[in-house]
């Protein structure tokens, strides 16, 4: 009779929802739980783009606050990473700059729309044997967090399109050894898909 009862739990299961739905729905809530990377955008307008979009990406040369040394023009490669799989037509700029000078590279690149990033904040926590010796602070162990700001600009109009913030913050299965940057790649992924309307 158990045996029975877990079979048919399992069939009506099975018939509500598929296997993916199931195992998305389970890392969605080992993200919210802390167990696993975490990052949630938060968008000023909710404008969507043409997938034929010319999109220049730059990043600022603010860097963060804090004991946190994030690579120069981290952000903008993540960005590119994330955005070239939805816009086909994306370039990226090659070091930190300026607004005015990363406006101009759109402009002469031909860009539709310019992508200015910047590293808000991050906080790299003791997530190693080697940090714990240097840093030998009970309050520095955990998951490491990070913050960026992005600015979406038509570059005929200089037309603010869109402003984003995203939060980021580590998850307890996967801090050992990891650094603010290592969280930008899927929430940058996903805010691209936002661009062009599809769910995160």
């Amino acid at each position: 009779m158990r045996s029975l009862i877990l079979l048919l739990s399992v069939l009506a299961l099975g018939g509500c929802m598929k296997v993916s739905d199931l195992a998305d729905g389970a890392a969605y809530q080992l993200r919210d739980a802390g167990v696993l990377d975490h990052g949630r955008t938060e968008r000023m307008a909710s404008r969507r783009l043409q997938a034929d979009s010319f999109i220049y990406i730059a990043q600022g040369h603010f860097v963060p606050p804090g004991s946190a040394y994030p690579r120069p023009n981290v952000v903008a490669e993540e960005a590119f990473a994330g955005f070239v799989e939805y816009f086909p037509m994306v370039r990226r700029a090659r070091a930190p700059t300026g607004l005015e000078e990363a406006m101009a590279q759109a402009q002469t690149a031909g860009a539709h729309y310019l992508l200015y990033s910047r590293f808000a904040a991050a906080d790299d926590r003791i997530g190693t044997l080697d940090e714990w010796e240097d840093q030998q602070a009970l309050d520095r162990l955990g998951t490491d967090r990070g913050v960026i700001q992005l600015m979406l600009i038509e570059t005929n109009t200089r037309y603010l399109v869109d402003t984003a913030r995203i939060r980021s913050r580590g998850g307890f299965m996967t801090f050992y050894d990891a650094r603010p940057e290592d969280l930008l790649g899927p929430p940058l992924q996903d805010y691209a898909r936002s661009l062009l309307g599809l769910s995160p």
